[in-house]
């Protein structure tokens, strides 16, 4: 097993969560202390509060990979005798580095919003509000007919030429390539002042925009020319779509009454609100982890019977009531089970990696509010 920093820990973290995936405007990333040190033990957690970072110190924590970041809004000055300003304070002194992973959290494929909706049993699940395309590029190469072969290979291990469940596509044709090297050139083919043609095979291939770099590498890692000709497209078409929330089905029909009751079972609160009437049947369910007031209208296009989110405002109720969309608020705190998620997920990932890491569940209870 590898002894590893933390960078090379958030390096496969954003494999599976990349920050591009991130709403306009989130604080999502490192932001407090460093990633340069070694890590032997990470700490997952929604929130990050005064117990949590004892709990870090106490358990010899040097990465936190919390949900809710820190440090929302920009700061004008760091105050130690603050709330927010001793907690950072205190995970300086301690070599203590907070990473947030939210929005980007919430849209990844097995993320939040999915770890919500297998709790409530859904299958057949879609996205709710698509927030991120994937550009696709195309790549225009020009090889000589012996190399051609190589150049396709390395391009595949990298992942261009994948479209949809089908691996290594790519277009080839024939034709003349022609140039005449100069003085300072070392020709792979020809000679200085003289020139040259050769049969060549145009090769396209197309890829993902997170791909770029990788792709270019190892097309010129391939290729055997000094300069190789190429050009690079960028397509109208996109691929994979993501983006917040999941709509699905239940096994089968129930009432509001009864689903709101297994809601508060399967999510372990003391309490929840709901809007609607308690005998209306239910089967398309909508989840949306956190403050889901902006999607009633998504929600709703979609087909749902009723959203499962949070923080609802009272006017957003009405206005929800008006269109016929139940809502169930089981609270924002719901979003705790990314602790378990996230801990799990990476633990496996690191152990694949052979990473000599390993991630501790947060036993901190965050939930600011008391029921009675």
């Amino acid at each position: 097993m590898k002894k590893v920093n933390g960078h090379e820990i958030i390096t496969l973290f954003e494999q599976w969560s990349p920050k591009y995936f991130a709403m306009d405007g989130d604080p999502v990333g490192l932001q407090v202390g460093q990633l340069n040190r070694l890590v032997e033990k990470v700490l997952v957690t929604l929130d990050v509060n005064d117990k949590v970072i004892d709990e870090a110190i106490k358990k010899g924590v040097k990465l936190i990979i919390a949900h809710h970041p820190p440090l929302y809004r920009p700061l004008k000055s760091l105050l130690t005798d603050t709330s927010q300003g001793s907690i950072i304070e205190k995970c300086i002194k301690n070599d203590i580095a907070v990473y947030a992973a939210h929005t980007n959290l919430d849209v990844a494929p097995g993320g939040v919003n999915d770890m919500l909706a297998e709790k409530l049993g859904l299958v057949d699940t879609e996205i709710v509000e698509p927030t991120y395309s994937v550009p696709l590029y195309k790549l225009v190469v020009f090889s000589p007919v012996t190399y051609a072969d190589e150049i396709r290979q390395a391009l595949g291990k990298v992942g261009a030429g994948a479209i949809g469940d089908y691996s290594g596509c790519s277009f080839s044709s024939s034709g003349t390539g022609r140039f005449t090297p100069i003085a300072g050139a070392e020709p792979f083919i020809g000679e200085i002042g003289k020139g040259e043609e050769v049969k060549e095979e145009r090769i396209e291939v197309v890829f993902p925009g997170p791909l770029r770099n990788k792709v270019l590498k190892a097309m010129l890692g391939a290729h055997p020319y000094e300069e190789p000709a190429y050009d690079l497209f960028a397509l109208d078409q996109q691929s994979n779509e993501y983006g917040l929330g999941r709509i699905g089905k239940l096994q089968e029909k129930t009432t509001l009454g009864q689903f709101a009751t297994f809601v508060k079972t399967a999510f372990g609160v003391p309490a929840l609100r709901f809007v609607g009437d308690p005998n209306k049947e239910i089967l398309k369910v909508a989840v949306l982890g956190g403050d889901g007031n902006k999607y009633i209208g998504a929600a709703k296009r979609r087909g749902a019977d009723v959203l499962v989110t949070g923080d609802m405002y009272y006017h957003v109720a009405h206005d929800a009531e008006a269109m016929g969309l139940a809502v169930i608020d089981p609270g924002h705190n719901i979003e705790k089970v990314m602790i378990r998620g996230v801990a799990g997920y990476m633990q496996a990932a690191c152990a694949d990696a052979r990473y000599d890491v390993s991630f501790i569940e947060s036993e901190i209870i965050t939930e600011p509010f008391t029921f009675i």
